[in-house]
């Protein structure tokens, strides 16, 4: 993939031909990445939807195995969906402009009354917790 770097972690029980195979399922070939991890041995790993829809059942639980057995304490795998649950690139650039504007452009006597909930209506403070 020529977005991902060019040396990643990957759990040491998939072999390298299973993700070379595996990799052409991806969306930009972009395999699971090892993006965090935890001292306790939790990891945060983020990973491309999978085209084929068929495989993606097979694929993902294969994936899954592979970095549980890598956990020390063989902890199950907790996915999230963040495309569902988190905000859209456009969105954050959108909120950021609405809090520039207020921050800069707008004089605060003017606004001090109802600058809380213009505050709130960026949802700047919403998208960065």
């Amino acid at each position: 993939s020529p977005s991902l770097p060019e040396y990643f972690v990957v759990p040491s029980s998939l072999a390298d031909q299973d993700l070379k195979l595996y990799s052409y399922s991806f969306i930009g070939r972009r395999m699971p990445l090892w993006s965090w991890n935890h001292p306790n041995g939790s990891a945060l790993v983020r990973m491309a939807h999978i085209k084929d829809v068929l495989q993606q059942r097979r694929i993902d639980q294969r994936i899954c195995n592979a970095i549980t057995r890598s956990h020390p304490l063989r902890s199950d795998v907790y996915k999230s969906d963040l495309d569902k649950c988190l905000p859209n690139i456009q969105e954050i650039q959108a909120a950021h402009i609405k809090l520039k504007q207020l921050c800069v452009n707008e004089p605060f006597e003017e606004s001090e009354e109802k600058w809380l909930s213009s505050l709130e209506n960026t949802h700047w403070l919403e998208y960065i917790r």
